[in-house]
């Protein structure tokens, strides 16, 4: 029996509260060709052993990430990931499905949020963090909303280097956020100097900037950091490989008001494509505008140590024109894996990571820097860089995707349309690489570019 608890008169009327004339109004946001015009063809049913059958046949299909040399980044990175991850991850103390917020029955889950935090604090060099964000994106524009709230101004300026897929979900976000906020992108260039203190005026809120940024450039933010704040506004730093933390400069030292980062890279795969892990950190006199959840560590009647969530300053317990967030979860398992992954390797271990990925990336710059036609555009990076063909770089990766190597993904993917980035492709390398891969890349590309 079907469910449909709303009478077509019903959604009359609420379609009418809302001002839409029909139910394909609430779907123009969606591109045309994107929408279906009929149903999905799919076969009306089939036996298990069939589809068994079927869905092994197309997952056949998919080129692993281990089974080639994989060069591919520009957000989501390739990395091992201990087995012992995977296996700790499923003990009961830590993998509970009650909610946190009766903490008496939710101190695992909770004791691992607090470890995370502390974690993500001290890596991005800031006084709190809370206990995750979706991803990295979404915490973007969390990020901007709230230097909007601390500032209260109504202007964000985003770095042209920032990756386009954050900034088109900063528009997102404040363009349905009422915020009454203006988005402001630089330019793309992979090399030149970006002049974002020169935009910031009485009415900037923020500065958005990656580092490393989307082209692989490692910044000094403390020159930015000083003339953002010399105005007024708050510097929001981007980083979309956490891997970086272990080696460069944190942004909290350079002078960030708003740490952002992608946590995929610490315990979580690359899971065609998700669920990922959003960290946020912020300094200690803006905590009560920071989005999410945060856990704090306290004592019970006994006088033992506990965990509680803490300042939940969210839509389901305070009016929500008061509320800094809409987020009503996190992504807990993912945060689980970070912070078992980050245990795993401690304080020397992490670094060392960060090292074999910068070393990784020399030794395939100076591999591809070899091959002629081939110019290393990136001078100063970490795990990534960006290097200048002699053609567009599309045709290149797919000739060789056809030779067996992931050889990166060219910039026009993410710039469509723009003619400056054609030739321009983005190659990332880290630890998983060997000396035969980086072998094998440069020389398929030598053969591709002949």
């Amino acid at each position: 029996m079907r469910y449909l608890p709303l009478t077509p008169n019903e959604r009359q009327q609420m379609l009418a509260a809302i001002g839409a004339r029909s139910i394909d109004d609430l779907f123009v946001d969606v591109p045309e060709a994107a929408r279906l015009k009929d149903p999905v063809d799919l076969p009306r049913f089939m036996g298990e052993m069939q589809v068994e059958r079927d869905l092994g046949k197309l997952a056949a299909q998919n080129v692993t990430a281990s089974s080639v040399p994989f060069f591919v980044g520009a957000g989501a990175y390739k990395h091992h990931v201990p087995a012992s991850v995977d296996h700790i991850i499923q003990r009961s103390e830590f993998l509970t499905s009650y909610t946190p917020y009766q903490p008496e029955i939710a101190q695992g889950t909770l004791q691992y949020l607090f470890e995370f935090q502390t974690q993500v604090a001290a890596i991005t060099g800031m006084e709190v963090a809370n206990a995750s964000m979706y991803d990295g994106s979404t915490g973007t524009g969390e990020a901007v909303l709230m230097a909007a709230r601390v500032t209260r101004r109504h202007k964000a300026v985003l770095s042209g280097r920032l990756h386009p897929h954050y900034a088109d979900v900063v528009r997102t976000v404040c363009g349905h956020a009422g915020a009454n906020l203006t988005v402001e992108l630089g330019g793309v260039h992979p090399t030149a100097p970006e002049d974002l203190a020169a935009r910031i005026d009485a009415d900037t809120a923020c500065v958005v900037v990656q580092n490393p940024d989307v082209f692989g450039n490692l910044i000094d933010l403390k020159p930015l950091a000083e003339a953002a704040h010399a105005k007024g506004a708050l510097l929001i730093a981007v980083v979309t490989e956490a891997v970086s933390l272990g080696l460069v400069t944190s942004p909290g030292e350079m002078g960030a008001d708003i740490v952002v980062a992608e946590g995929q890279s610490i315990g979580v795969g690359l899971q065609f494509g998700g669920p990922y892990v959003g960290l946020f950190a912020t300094r200690e006199k803006y905590m009560r505008q920071m989005p999410g959840r945060l856990c704090g560590q306290t004592v019970d009647g006994q006088g033992r140590r506990g965990y509680v969530l803490t300042l939940s300053t969210r839509e389901q317990h305070i009016r929500r024109e008061k509320a800094t967030s809409n987020i009503c979860t996190n992504s807990g398992l993912m945060c689980l894996a970070f912070t078992i992954h980050m245990t795993l390797l401690g304080e020397h271990g992490f670094q060392r990571l960060a090292q074999l990925n910068h070393e990784a990336a020399c030794d395939l710059a100076d591999a591809l820097a070899a091959v002629p036609g081939v110019e290393v555009l990136t001078k100063t990076y970490f795990n990534e860089f960006t290097i200048k063909l002699p053609k567009p770089a599309a045709g290149v990766v797919s000739a060789l995707a056809k030779k067996g190597v992931l050889g990166g993904v060219p910039a026009s993917r993410l710039y469509p349309g723009d003619k400056d980035v054609e030739n321009l492709l983005i190659v990332a390398a880290t630890e998983v690489n060997t000396d035969d891969c980086r072998a094998a890349f440069a020389a398929a590309l030598s053969e591709v570019l002949s």
